[in-house]
């Protein structure tokens, strides 16, 4: 039986991908040596949102991709609002427009979110329940690629804003037609809600029917057995002739 995106247990299979995702998120590289400096200042266009529905980033109106912890999500958005004028501190990433804040600031108010990561020996947020995660599609055209903050391509932004998410070393593959005006398709588990919608891309393509699957989950053909190493098995005698 091969593996479907959209088989109820792999939405059990998803929800750990992401859970793995969050985790590794809650512990970014060290960052460069010396205090943040202010790097730079902008009106928030949208909210970067990975697919569990956490903002954890956002783009500037100048295309500048802004990336912070999830844990971040709530205090953030209680601070500022897309359309507010921000300043950021922290570093930019090289070859990339992209900045890892340390602490943003809405101009107007003078409020100032500060990364502060979880404690050391604290546990990552628990997965969300499979049933948090919705099997979602979705096509359109590339508006704008999404990088880690080592500058690895991750995700992108279509048309209609909504955001599809995939590992680096699939951006790696995808690169040469992940470009901007470049038509996408993608089906995979996610999430929607009023800051936008979000996925886990676990098939892409540039056609519906060409979409191919990004990894495979429960219920998936296991490979063919391997033939038994060591001496070769004597043949059997062949029988005496009859009498």
């Amino acid at each position: 039986m091969r593996f479907h995106p959209f088989h109820p247990r792999a939405a059990a299979f998803a929800a750990l991908v992401l859970y793995g995702a969050s985790a590794l998120a809650q512990t970014p590289p060290p960052p460069p040596s010396g205090a943040p400096a202010p790097v730079v200042t902008g009106r928030i266009q949208q909210w970067l949102i990975n697919p569990n529905g956490d903002v954890d980033g956002l783009l500037l109106a100048d295309g500048t991709q802004v990336a912070f912890p999830p844990h971040l999500s709530a205090t953030v958005q209680q601070t500022m609002k897309p359309g507010d004028t921000v300043q950021v501190a922290g570093w930019r990433a090289p070859n990339v427009s992209v900045v890892r804040a340390a602490t943003l600031t809405a101009t107007a108010s003078g409020r100032s979110v500060s990364d502060q990561p979880p404690g050391f020996g604290a546990m990552p947020p628990r997965p969300r329940e499979p049933g948090a995660l919705t099997a979602m599609s979705a096509s359109g055209r590339v508006a704008r690629l999404l990088y880690t903050d080592r500058g690895d391509a991750n995700g992108v932004v279509l048309d209609n804003g909504t955001i599809v998410r995939f590992p680096p070393h699939v951006g790696a593959q995808l690169a040469p037609t992940l470009q901007a005006g470049s038509t996408l398709h993608a089906k995979g588990w996610g999430s929607r809600g009023a800051q936008g919608s979000a996925l886990e891309a676990t098939a892409i393509g540039t056609t519906a029917d060409g979409m191919r699957e990004l990894f495979a989950g429960p219920g998936s053909e296991p490979p063919p057995p391997r033939a038994p190493r060591g001496p070769r098995a004597e043949r059997p005698l062949p029988p005496p002739p009859a009498s």
